[in-house]
């Protein structure tokens, strides 16, 4: 069967890594995607990951700085629905490339631009970058490390998640394009990426806000990195009081639970006097046994763990075969390519990898296929997805959050939870950002009129997403095919940690479990132990997919007027999210490692301590930066012990790093970027946490916003995760409380007054 997207032309302007993945996962999924490159290529062709990400692309190469080249764009546009660009601000003007320009011409056109920074301020023009990213965002900092400093993820984590959310709001915008026939203009930065994967972290309530931990294994002792006798290590994820209860059973430390400080309260855990204490117990504990060991018992007793393995062998292994997520291909020059699947599955229209890249000229493109007529029903307003309702029937992060992107792009999402709600609100702040814009329903689904009511609520809804884990949505009676019984247009989404099949598809899935199991806390730890990141790579990432996955569902559904099953895990993203990393072949070249606090990657792409105290980012990946930083340091003579391409190989704990240190630290900060930029060395401010609440930069560009909570008060946290021109989408609200909506829900929904007060006389729903 055609992808969901099939028929839908994409021209694809970018380069590296965000633009071309976004892309790509639209190919993916039946879109006939076109890369324009330049002559000399993509900045990023050498780059194994580039196989993965340009794959079932067609190449164009123009050169759209003579006029040639720009007209055979201008009429390749013309037969375009959607064009996806990242250059910088004023460039796509500069070229008449823009969206006032474009869509003027091509009214039906989503333009959409996924710049990697923002719109403007000064760092806007800086080149796409990791690090220089996560350090004016205060993502550096939030990392877990030992030390007070910034640390660097070895894996662009903040790229990737501006693709996979790239990607969705393309998605959003097609789907409303389909239903209206009108085109606009769609932006999804870099920012926006980031805000995607730290809307629990980029977040203040009142002067309290989230700080990264003095500790690379993690800031609790119930979900944290903890090493055996063995000397191997796993990840702990009792995330929960009844999995936490388990563990200390099973290691005979249920008198943790007694301590003064503890009381008997879980939520005591968490507070930063008791965290030591019990870290350190279980420290000793975990010490004493050989980790198969433990991984045995704790896994007998149902306690969710996950040992820290390395991504070979995680790729080879039977989980991610299972989920369909190695394939191989053949490449003309390379030979055999070992690379990711398609990671979200839908069962009507399912995505696949056809082909890799393949070089076309201009007039060898057939003409595309015409798009179907926009109905006469369409419902347009606020956001992409207006009209669209969701039962988010999701917890904690990976299942929830998805619904969250939902609604920020216009969906209208109904949280159904239970009488004692989601459990992950015992984390405040981090539920409150993932869950924002929602309505609660607080609902028994174990109840046989409970479950009727759901019934009747999915006849006039759209979609219905849970994370349960394996069998408990045949067990509850509401799994697809039943669903699918009473309202066919229905789309199910089903978030799991480990997929339907394999060998861990019935146990209970994290996200560091899959962090541990994946190899992403050995390759961030390098030669010393492993590192929990503060990022929810895998959480995030699935939520974004998860999101993404639905909208397709309904842009094929406008089509053929079906609903149809989606189905994710984190297992898929772990891969996903290490695409680059993971794109295997005879004779690629090495993936960069870590340290236990990451300082960077290499002497010119780090992060450096001033003389104020302060740090900023250097990312330097040029030759001619070289040269340019010796000179604005004030240190010419660097430049003729060493040739520049010596110089960029340096790695983060060499002399030379050792010498712009000592440099840096005779200047304050700012001193040193106006040094380090007026002489175009690509650096940034490496921004604390409390920082990014008042950033003139991240202000100018709508990172964040303030809005009041009923229990936290006033809160700042991020805005949104897209912008769109004509169907402006946008939170409608802040997080809700357990069952706020419960009668607005139901009455809205038609259920008549008799009915909602007999469910809520016999404990059906509970009203907030």
């Amino acid at each position: 069967m055609a992808g969901a997207f099939a028929g839908v032309r994409i021209l694809d302007f970018t380069q590296g890594i965000a633009g071309p993945m976004a892309c790509m996962i639209m190919a993916d999924h039946g879109a006939e995607v076109v890369k324009v490159e330049q002559p000399a290529g993509d900045a990023f062709k050498d780059h194994p990951g580039y196989i993965t990400w340009n794959r079932n692309k067609t190449v164009v190469r123009l050169d759209l700085r003579t006029y040639e080249g720009l007209h055979a764009a201008r009429e390749l546009l013309a037969t375009a629905a959607a064009a996806v660009f990242d250059h910088r601000p004023g460039e796509l003007e500069r070229l008449g490339l823009d969206s006032a320009t474009l869509c003027a011409a091509n009214p039906g056109l989503l333009h959409a631009w996924l710049p990697p920074y923002g719109r403007e301020g000064r760092w806007s023009q800086l080149p796409a970058n990791d690090a220089l990213l996560s350090a004016l965002t205060g993502v550096a900092f939030l990392q877990f490390s030992y030390e007070d400093m910034p640390v660097q993820l070895v894996t662009p984590q903040l790229a990737y998640a501006q693709a996979m959310v790239g990607a969705a709001a393309i998605g959003a915008g097609l789907y409303e394009r389909t239903r209206s026939g009108k085109g606009q203009a769609l932006m999804v930065s870099g920012l926006h990426g980031t805000c995607a994967v730290e809307s629990g972290g980029a977040i203040r309530a009142g002067e309290v806000f989230r700080v990264g931990t003095n500790s690379s294994r993690g800031g609790i002792p119930n979900y944290r990195l903890y090493q055996c006798a063995d000397g191997k290590w796993f990840f702990l994820g009792t995330l929960t009081p009844q999995f936490f209860l388990k563990a200390l059973e099973v290691t005979g430390t249920l008198d943790i639970i007694t301590m003064p400080g503890i009381d008997g309260d879980f939520t005591n855990l968490l507070l930063p006097a008791n965290i030591p204490a019990v870290a350190a117990r279980l420290d000793a504990v975990f010490a004493e046994k050989p980790r198969d060991e433990w991984m045995r018992l704790l896994g007998e007793a149902g306690v969710p763990k996950g040992p820290v393995g390395t991504r070979e062998e995680w790729f080879a292994g039977e989980t991610v075969a299972a989920n369909g997520m190695r394939i191989e291909m053949e490449h003309p020059t390379l030979g055999a390519v070992t690379m990711p699947g398609v990671s979200v599955k839908l069962s009507n229209t399912p995505g696949e990898v056809r082909h890799l890249a393949r070089p076309a000229k201009v007039e060898e493109l057939a003409p595309p296929a015409a798009l179907p007529a926009a109905g006469a029903d369409a419902a347009i307003g606020e956001g992409p997805l207006a009209g669209v309702r969701v039962l988010d029937l999701g917890a904690f992060i990976a299942g929830t959050f998805a619904p969250t992107i939902l609604g920020n792009f216009g969906a209208d999402i109904l949280k159904v939870e239970p009488f004692d709600g989601d459990a992950f609100r015992t984390y405040g702040l981090i539920f409150i950002g993932h869950n924002r814009g929602k309505r609660s329903l607080a609902l028994d689904l174990k109840s046989p009129e409970g479950r009727e009511l759901l019934y009747d609520l999915v006849r006039e809804c759209d979609v219905v997403l849970d994370n349960y884990r394996l069998g408990v949505r045949e067990r509850l009676g509401i799994d697809y095919a039943t669903l699918a019984k009473i309202n066919p247009r229905i789309i199910s989404c089903s978030v799991t940690g480990y997929g339907p099949e394999g060998p861990l598809a019935t146990d209970p899935g994290f996200d560091p479990l899959v962090q541990a199991r994946s190899g992403m806390m050995a390759a961030q730890g390098g030669d010393d132990e492993p590192v929990f990141h503060q990022v929810p790579v895998n959480d995030t990432a699935t939520a974004m997919m998860a999101a993404f996955g639905i909208i397709a569902a309904l842009r094929a559904r406008e089509v053929t007027g079906r609903g149809q099953n989606v189905e994710t895990c984190l297992t898929n993203q772990s891969i996903l999210c290490q695409s680059g990393e993971l794109t295997q072949y005879e004779g690629r070249r090495p993936n960069p490692v870590g340290a236990r606090d990451c300082p960077g990657v290499g002497a010119l792409q780090r992060f450096y301590r001033c003389g104020d105290g302060e740090w900023l980012a250097i990312a330097a990946s040029e030759p001619g930066h070289f040269q340019q930083l010796a000179a604005a340091l004030g240190h010419p003579e660097w430049a003729g012990r060493m040739t520049a391409e010596q110089a960029l190989a340096e790695p983060a704990g060499s002399r030379l790093a050792e010498d712009i240190a000592a440099a840096l630290s005779g200047f304050t900060r700012d001193d040193a970027l106006d040094r380090l930029c007026t002489r175009h060395v690509p650096a940034a401010p490496a921004l604390r946490v409390e920082q990014i609440f008042s950033d003139p930069f991240l202000a100018a560009n709508g990172f964040l916003d303030e809005y009041d909570h009923p229990q936290f008060g006033p809160i700042a946290g991020v805005r949104g995760y897209a912008e769109w021109s004509r169907t402006p989408g946008g939170f409608r609200g802040r997080a809700p409380l357990v069952g706020e909506h419960s009668i607005e829900i139901l009455r809205e929904l038609g259920i008549d007054e008799g009915r909602i007060e007999s469910l809520v006389a016999a404990g059906v729903v509970r009203q907030g």
